[in-house]
Order: C-alpha cells, then sequence, then structure tokens
C-alpha cells in the first residue's frame, strides 16, 4: 500500500495509489469519487448501509467499496450536519482515519483496506468522505448476536485483545462496527476519532462500551462474558 495526496481546488485528497490513479482503466482520482450523485448517475450503488452517514456500497469494478460522508450526531448535529473545525489538514477526521487504518491494515489485523480519503475546506470548516474496501459477505455482529455459539464470542473477544495490543483505543466498539464473514473471521471497522495509545484504562473502558451495546441489541447475559474469556485466552496473545 501506497498512499499520495493530490489537491483540486479546495478539495484534498488521501489515497492509496494501488486502488486509484488517474490512468485508465483504475477509478479516476478527484472529488467526483466521493460525490454519491456521481456514482447513482454511473448505476453503480449497490446498496446502503444503516446509520446516519448513509454510507453506500459501490461497484468499483475489481472489487466493492464503501463511501462514507462524515456526519455528526448528537446535539451539535442541529447546528451543522456535516462541517467540522478546520485545524490543519492532517487534524482531519478523514485523514487521521485513513492513516490508522492503513497502519493497522500493513500490520495484519482485520480492517477494511483503506482507498481514499477526501476534505474539502470551506474557510474555517471542511466537509469529508472516507471510501474503504467492502468485506465480502459480512455483517454485524449486532445481526448474529441471537444464535451466535460461543466460539464465534470467544473469536470476538480474542480479536478485540489482538487491537488493544496493538495500542488501538476504539472508541465507538460495538457490536455493529464488529464485522463476521462468511468464514466467521471477525473484523473491526470504524476507525474515526480512534487513536494509538500505552495500556491503560480505556482497554476496560472499551470493553465497558461494547457491553453496553449488546444489552442495547439484547444479547443474552452470558455473551459479554463469553467475548471476556477469549479475550483473556492464551490465543489472544
Amino acid at each position: 500500500m501506497q498512499l499520495a495526496t493530490c489537491r483540486t481546488g479546495k478539495t484534498f485528497i488521501l489515497y492509496d495509489a494501488d486502488s486509484v490513479c488517474d490512468a485508465e482503466p483504475a477509478p479516476q482520482i478527484g472529488p467526483p469519487l466521493f460525490d454519491p450523485a456521481h456514482w447513482h448517475r454511473c448505476g453503480k450503488v449497490l446498496g446502503e448501509a444503516p446509520g446516519r452517514g448513509s454510507s453506500l456500497f459501490l461497484d468499483a469494478g475489481r472489487e466493492q467499496w464503501v463511501l462514507r460522508p462524515y456526519r455528526r450526531g448528537g446535539l451539535i448535529a442541529r447546528l451543522s450536519e456535516s462541517r467540522y473545525l478546520w485545524t490543519g489538514l492532517e487534524r482531519t477526521r478523514a485523514f487521521r482515519e485513513l492513516r490508522l487504518t492503513a497502519h493497522l491494515h500493513r500490520e495484519g489485523l482485520p480492517v477494511p483496506r483503506p482507498v481514499a480519503a477526501s476534505v474539502t475546506r470551506c474557510g474555517p470548516t471542511y466537509t469529508a468522505a472516507l471510501i474503504t474496501v467492502r468485506i465480502p459477505e459480512a455483517g454485524a455482529l449486532a445481526e448474529r448476536l441471537a444464535e451466535a455459539e460461543p466460539a464465534l464470542l470467544e473469536r470476538v473477544g480474542a480479536t478485540i485483545r489482538r487491537f488493544h495490543a496493538a495500542g488501538l483505543d476504539h472508541v465507538d466498539l460495538n457490536a455493529r462496527n464488529l464485522l463476521i464473514d462468511a468464514d466467521g473471521s471477525v473484523w473491526l471497522i470504524d476507525l474515526d476519532r480512534c487513536r494509538l495509545r500505552p495500556p491503560g484504562a480505556w482497554q476496560e473502558a472499551n470493553l465497558a462500551r461494547l457491553a453496553r451495546s449488546l444489552s442495547k441489541f439484547g444479547a443474552p447475559a452470558a455473551a459479554m462474558e463469553t467475548i471476556r474469556r477469549g479475550y483473556a485466552s492464551d490465543d489472544a496473545g
């Protein structure tokens, strides 16, 4: 994976040169790459993911992509749903998330391969979007909780432990950001606002957040205990 940057007007793009470039037949670099209307006009929108950001599943030829615009939640969304304060290009949420995802991907951790991030500056604010490769035949853990076998839940715990060992503080660890593919492998997505940190109390905070999420999705009471067992297992290390 080779990351590069380019600029078109007010738009800055950080991209994987193996995924997009300025030559055929690869998808072309530029603002249209991040424009949902462009993909709709091309007839290459395959579906939409749940959530406030309305992520789109795209047909990119050799693979499928996920296009996710950055959207605010909570009370601040009433002031601006999609604009963020500009404090420098490398501090934007999109650039930080793509670089973090690329780092974890290079380390062999189960995250989607990053494709590109776009940041468009609008005076003191900016808007942004991110594209990653879609994990084939993967669904959220939230959708599998009712019939999830202990072995799967233990793999979830072991996978989280791997990320923690790498120093990843996932600030929104929940049952929708853990995906299970057709082979039963566990993937972690949505690294917005996440960061690498030395070991600390944040690890338990991650697990506590996941426990609340499991409860919200109606998981059996023993589900989190099984995940913790996988987290503590020798295989997790």
